[in-house]
């Protein structure tokens, strides 16, 4: 009897920091991914298999991560932050390469990509920064900040992956946004961006990654070479029209037209399915986790709390406006997955522990609905 006291205690403990309604929300944007990726993918059950071995574990470390305290947080940010950097910096000397980048590391048993820790570490740092400081914080906090969002972002660029740079850098600026930034430096920020955005394109950028950009400005420029993922995409999200062509009847993916269209561009694939109706739908089951990750942010226990989970809210917003972005042809291509509906493990079960965070630290001594 005591022993399933006991079992009891623990199964309410850990279930205790569950948002039921962002888990929910989840689990039928899940559902959603799970059966476009079966239409993506050919029918391909092993593949849908090994998404749910995925989905096994992100919801795991989910659970795992709502027990997380602040304390605990606050006081690891900096370990986690710093072994992050030295991962950053052994993938660059030692680390394996892959379709043109040198992003993971291998171990012999297992293989990962680093940059994926820093989608948590970065905010999680930038967090604890602001933790102890007066809010709105001075310039020299800013500057700090900005630069501790700064390392990890350039390192992961090196490799290059401009994708995971982009959300990187997100997750940290948003930190600082919420820290209660004035508009002026906002303002200021933009203006930089833009006077040092064609120094970027001509210095700071590998020659693909400036066709890229030029492929953007005019995919017909090179219909069969890198303007040939934006072609096929836009014509796949067009054909579907107002209602779609039905799930398993895309012609664009079923004929292998579409490139990569159980990963980055899996919205395409949606689109041509389920039309104009299907894809607003869908994009409102996202905006609705995204104001939901924000209201838990809202209830957290403390400033640390509130700062880094509207910092990974705001992280889930920039997946999907870039990858929605760079699919229906408004965005460059940067290799962005959409989240919780592209095939993959490691984006996954970061994506998961992110929500895991925002449901935990929240007051649970707060009524909210």
């Amino acid at each position: 009897m005591r022993d399933n006291h006991q079992i009891k205690g623990f199964a309410q403990r850990l279930f205790s920091g569950i948002d039921i309604v962002l888990l929910l929300t989840i689990a039928l944007l899940v559902l959603v991914g799970v059966l476009t990726l079966y239409s993506a993918s050919g029918e391909d059950m092993h593949m849908v298999q090994r998404q749910f071995i995925h989905l096994l574990v992100a919801f795991t470390v989910m659970l795992v991560f709502t027990q997380l305290s602040s304390q605990l947080l606050q006081q690891s940010a900096i370990w986690i932050y710093a072994a992050g950097i030295v991962v950053l910096i052994l993938v660059l000397l030692i680390g394996s390469t892959g379709k043109g980048a040198q992003r993971w590391l291998d171990l012999g048993f297992f293989k990962f990509q680093p940059s994926e820790i820093m989608k948590l570490a970065v905010p999680l740092m930038v967090a604890r920064y602001f933790a102890d400081k007066t809010l709105p914080p001075r310039f020299i906090d800013i500057f700090w900040a900005l630069l501790i969002v700064l390392v990890p972002v350039l390192l992961i660029a090196k490799q290059p992956d401009l994708g995971t740079a982009l959300l990187v850098a997100s997750a940290g600026i948003f930190g600082v946004f919420f820290a209660g930034i004035s508009w002026k430096w906002i303002l200021g920020s933009l203006v930089s961006l833009m006077v040092a955005a064609p120094l970027m394109f001509f210095y700071g950028m590998h020659n693909y990654q400036r066709q890229r950009v030029l492929t953007f400005l005019d995919p017909s420029s090179d219909k069969l070479g890198s303007g040939y993922h934006i072609i096929q995409s836009s014509i796949a999200i067009g054909s579907g029209g107002v209602d779609g062509k039905g799930w398993l009847k895309g012609d664009q993916s079923r004929l292998d037209f579409l490139p990569e269209r159980h990963t980055d561009f899996i919205f395409a694939v949606f689109g041509e399915e389920f039309g104009l109706t299907g894809a607003i739908l869908l994009l409102f089951l996202f905006l609705f986790i995204i104001y939901r990750g924000l209201y838990l942010a809202a209830n957290g226990k403390d400033t640390f709390s509130r700062l880094l989970g509207g910092s990974l809210a705001m992280t889930f917003f920039v997946y999907l406006i870039v990858n929605t972005g760079m699919v229906s042809g408004v965005m460059p291509v940067v290799g962005v997955p959409l989240p919780l509906v592209s095939y993959g493990g490691t984006s996954l079960v970061t994506l998961m522990a992110a929500f895991g965070l925002m449901m935990g630290l929240r007051d649970k001594q707060r009524k909210y609905r």
